[in-house]
């Protein structure tokens, strides 16, 4: 089947230079023989039109030219179609592209879309809002919170909002509810990872995988904070996946395929880095095989 891509450009994610990689597309679809259109990708994620041209005109595949939160919407609201999605990272992040072995460089992420394959991937829901890869209530949120209320994007920005936010981190009370076996502690923040990181190759869940049916949960109780990121960072970066348990010095790292979580101390949300609002409990599941994502042949 001849392959006709549309590519979807947020104009704002990150700091790249949209018009290169505009420039690109353009180049390698040429050289390729494929035909392309390039849209920009919408505030609302209302992708109507996109679905009519699937639908109409034998789209094969819809690239994202974004971060992990515009991945997020366009997969959302197109996945119904069956159609396999690639991505550009542009993002600040770009967890799902660097936990599915896509390449930060531009060019070696267009020739990945042409050699690589689609592979069907996990997502979740978190009271019925979909994710692709990453949520998280707490510590983690409140950086997404702030990162988003800033005039500037990017990894420096973001570092910069990271470590003003440990600065004046504080726990929040969680109940942790899975299946019949309860959790009640003040943590910093809990991570709802299918992807293994936060992105920008910071691991946070070193045994997630994209396909395997599990959500993996990341607990920071309340500790010393010179503790927490000496200690258990990088715990979180080298440890195992254990049973849920509580310990004064370490995380929580579990494996599940659904859980509920009690937000008494209205911690704030983040759903794959977009800020969102918080809600007093959370009921989260595993999406099994929701989409199809282009990788890496050998992955």
């Amino acid at each position: 089947m001849k392959r006709k891509i549309i590519f979807l450009l947020n104009p704002i994610a990150g700091t790249g230079n949209k018009f290169r990689i505009r420039q690109l597309i353009e180049k390698k679809c040429a050289a390729a023989g494929v035909s392309f259109e390039i849209h920009t990708t919408h505030p609302e994620g209302n992708y109507s039109g996109i679905r009519t041209k699937i639908a109409e005109e034998g789209i094969t595949d819809i690239v994202v030219a974004g971060g992990d939160g515009t991945i997020n919407s366009v997969v959302n609201d197109l996945r119904d179609t069956g159609i396999p999605f690639g991505i550009i990272p542009c993002g600040s992040g770009n967890g799902l592209a660097f936990s599915a072995g896509i390449p930060k460089n531009p060019g070696k992420a267009l020739d990945l879309i042409f050699t690589g394959k689609p592979v069907l991937t996990d997502a979740f829901t978190i009271n019925s809002n979909f994710s692709c890869m990453l949520s998280g209530l707490g510590f983690d949120a409140q950086v997404a919170h702030d990162f988003a209320k800033q005039n500037k994007r990017g990894l420096i920005t973001y570092v910069r909002q990271t470590i003003a936010n440990f600065l004046r981190a504080k726990p929040y009370p969680f109940e942790v509810s899975v299946g019949n076996t309860p959790l009640s502690a003040d943590a910093f923040f809990i991570s709802i990872a299918n992807s293994n990181q936060f992105g920008n190759r910071f691991t946070i869940a070193p045994e997630a995988r994209l396909n395997d049916g599990l959500l993996d949960i990341v607990f920071m109780p309340k500790m010393n904070k010179t503790y927490m990121l000496l200690a258990v960072l990088w715990q979180i970066r080298r440890g195992k996946v254990n049973e849920l348990h509580y310990t004064k010095k370490g995380i929580i790292y579990f494996q599940t395929d659904r859980l509920h979580i009690g937000n008494p101390g209205s911690a704030p949300l983040h759903i794959d880095g977009d800020p969102k609002p918080t809600a007093p409990s959370f009921d989260i599941s595993i999406i099994p095989d929701a989409f199809r994502l282009i990788r890496p042949s050998e992955k």
